[in-house]
């Protein structure tokens, strides 16, 4: 497959399947081209979810173009993390107008371009896929429609052992989903398409009145939600198998390159489970610069406030990173704010979130917080920064650091909110200062 066009050089792609298997050739490339061209640091950007290739290679160019000016005197070198990831083409492309995302069609209709991206996502489920988008065409009233519904989601994402995703489901068990599946999946589907569709009618501002949200727009997130839970567990997957190994080669194939891990969302859960692929003594990796992570903001600490006995799924391994790990994160983020938290708390607890009386500010509180949202928390020593501060420098050497990005990262309609308005000379600032590329 041939490179993408760039706006920075040298650039190499780094593509993964959705086992974490690299491109060999890509791998290969990669390899021997940062010992030719003689890079230094190596700054290696994975997108997140709800993104296909062209989407992640233009957020990746438009990203990195600050680079060489904002480190003229470093021998700078590029990959771009390409997994596969799924795209619902009824939100934003990362960074770009709402307007130009396609909006063909109402929800909860699937519109032809999600369905597509779903059978490339989900191979050998065509028959489901075209069940699902007939349900959510028809709306049915009956209420087996709904619990239909329910098992036909259920049955596309669920894994088959014994594949390396299934191997890697650890990380979603120990974040509090069952083994048996999301307890979304436990409860009456109705009655949670219900707390769904009341959610977005909340992000997206629209009094309901006396009326009750229509159940099949909570439908159309309820497939979102449980695409994302395959998504997140792959994301990990790709991380600890896949980039995590090819950091190792890379260290061994050319010592002396420093690499600066970047994510975006899914993309900073990926960078952070490179780093428990790491072989053992490999410390290459010298920044670590998470933007808007989609995980658990618990998921470095050793102890878990809600639970003194057990820890996060990365505990320690900011440790594995020779320089700082640095979370942005922005309140502006309603995915993050709103659907992580809400989300998270269905699929580990089988009791409603409406049940319990829990308001979205709760929730938020809680412990199905994201990085994305508030920052690393309960890890000792971690530094708060705003913005402002992170740039005027210098930033801490090691150890977890939040930086509140809200004053940049604050544009976006729902029901993501500014989740992907990333794309800010700023934050590449805050990365080159995190590597000390400077």
């Amino acid at each position: 497959m041939a490179e993408p066009a760039m706006s920075v050089s040298p650039y190499w792609e780094l593509a993964f399947d959705a086992d974490g298997d690299p491109d060999a050739r890509g791998r290969d490339r990669l390899l021997a081209g940062a010992a030719d061209r003689g890079v230094r640091d190596l700054v290696v950007f994975a997108h997140g979810w709800n993104t296909d290739r062209s989407a992640a290679t233009g957020l990746f160019s438009r990203f990195l173009a600050p680079f060489p000016e904002l480190a003229p005197g470093a021998r700078l070198g590029f990959a771009g993390v390409v997994w596969p990831s799924m795209r619902f083409s009824d939100e934003p492309i990362p960074d770009f107008p709402r307007s130009v995302a396609a909006e063909t069609t109402r929800r909860p209709a699937l519109d032809k371009d999600t369905r597509h991206a779903l059978l490339e996502t989900f191979p050998g489920r065509a028959p489901v896929i075209e069940q699902i988008a007939r349900l959510l065409e028809q709306q049915p009233r009956e209420p087996d429609g709904l619990e239909e519904f329910g098992r036909l989601v259920r049955l596309l994402v669920e894994v088959v052992p014994p594949g390396p995703q299934a191997l890697f489901a650890a990380d979603t068990l120990a974040e509090g989903v069952p083994q048996d599946g999301p307890g979304m999946f436990r409860r009456p589907v109705a009655e949670v398409c219900e707390e769904f569709a009341a959610a977005l009618a909340q992000v997206e501002g629209r009094a309901t009145g006396f009326s009750l949200p229509n159940p099949w727009e909570g439908a159309h997130e309820l497939l979102r939600q449980a695409t994302y839970y395959a998504m997140k567990r792959r994301a990990g997957t790709v991380g600890e198998r896949g980039l995590g190994r090819v950091v190792g080669q890379l260290a061994a194939a050319v010592p002396g390159v420093r690499v600066h891990l970047v994510g975006h969302s899914f993309g900073a859960r990926l960078v952070s489970f490179a780093l428990r692929g790491l072989p053992e003594g490999v410390r290459s990796v010298k920044s670590v610069t998470l933007l808007q992570g989609a995980f658990s903001h618990y998921a470095f600490a050793s102890r878990l406030p809600h639970d003194a006995r057990a820890g996060g799924l990365l505990q320690g391994q900011q440790h594995r990173v020779d320089g700082p790990l640095v979370c942005c994160h922005s309140r502006y983020d309603s995915a993050l704010g709103t659907f992580y938290p809400l989300a998270s708390r269905m699929a580990g607890d089988a009791r409603g979130v409406a049940a319990e009386g829990l308001g979205v500010g709760e929730l938020l509180g809680a412990k199905w917080g994201a990085m994305g949202y508030d920052g690393v928390q309960a890890v000792p020593g971690t530094r708060a920064m705003t913005l402002a501060e992170a740039l005027r420098g210098p930033l801490p050497a090691s150890g977890c650091v939040n930086v509140d990005a809200a004053a940049v990262v604050r544009r976006g309609g729902p029901p993501s909110g500014a989740h992907s308005d990333i794309v800010h000379r700023e934050l590449a600032r805050v990365v080159v200062a995190a590597g000390r590329m400077t």
